[in-house]
């Protein structure tokens, strides 16, 4: 294995942010290192207010730490990028465009205009996330795990090396929600990426990723990072398996019982 291979496609160094400058102010979060390598899938899970999505708008370049270092395969993030994808809690999709336009709209904000080939590669995503037929259709005829998946497309559009993802499913039923769970890790299967995805559901975690960081109340630091050896590709099975039930249960010790967590021995 090449050294260019082995090295982390995403670092944090020590992190910390504070949304209040004032040196004695709360830090959202603090001291959070970090690799991410390519094609990984890394999901965040925490209390509300620890500051996941704190750590997504740094790796994305929209937020800039207070503390430390983020890099992206060894350059520092000083701004936005334009090999980051990201998809927020809402897809915002513009209600006056069909869905074929809302996947190019970000062509269109970024260059003024696209052509024949963005409009072949916006159909083939359409269609390896189900949804070819609906390419002409308005946003509000569609459903909201649609409308979703119409997000995740736009989202990878760019071809984007990293895509974020700040719980981009809160919105939807628990039924939909698994579905488009499996639908994602077809996408991702088919179209490799590097996913930071922020969740409040344990489960989801554990399901869709290869690490799982667990944070610790604010200001956020790293509790855990767990291991998810289970085997893929994930499926409905995948949740009755004991080992699944085994790292749901130390995630969530992590999260409700922070001190039987820390004991020598603890699950």
């Amino acid at each position: 294995m090449s050294q260019a291979t082995e090295r982390a496609f995403v670092r944090m160094d020590g992190v910390g942010h504070r949304y209040d400058p004032a040196p004695d102010s709360q830090m959202a979060v603090r001291n959070i290192d970090l690799e991410i390598h390519r094609h990984e899938f890394v999901a965040v899970v925490g209390p509300s207010g620890c500051g996941k999505s704190t750590l997504l708008r740094m790796v994305s370049g929209l937020l800039l730490p207070s503390e430390g270092q983020v890099s992206v395969f060894g350059k520092p993030v000083s701004g936005p990028r334009d090999d980051v994808g990201i998809v927020f809690q809402k897809p915002t999709l513009l209600p006056w465009l069909n869905v074929r336009k809302n996947v190019l709209f970000p062509l269109k904000h970024k260059f003024g205009r696209y052509g024949r080939a963005d409009e072949q590669r916006a159909n083939e995503l359409l269609a390896m996330a189900g949804l070819d037929a609906f390419a002409e259709k308005m946003p509000d005829e569609l459903s909201g795990g649609m409308q979703q998946r119409v997000g995740i497309v736009r989202a990878l559009l760019l071809n984007p090396d990293i895509l974020l993802m700040d719980e981009p499913f809160s919105a939807l039923d628990a039924m939909t929600r698994e579905q488009i769970g499996f639908d994602l890790l077809k996408i991702w299967d088919e179209q490799p990426k590097t996913v930071l995805f922020i969740t409040h559901s344990i489960s989801e975690a554990v399901l869709l990723s290869d690490r799982v960081l667990v944070m610790s109340k604010r200001p956020g630091s790293v509790l855990d990072l767990i291991d998810i050896d289970l085997p893929r590709p994930r499926s409905p099975d995948t949740i009755k398996l004991p080992e699944f039930s085994a790292l749901t249960d130390r995630i969530r010790k992590h999260i409700y019982e922070p001190a039987a967590a820390a004991q020598p021995g603890a699950a």
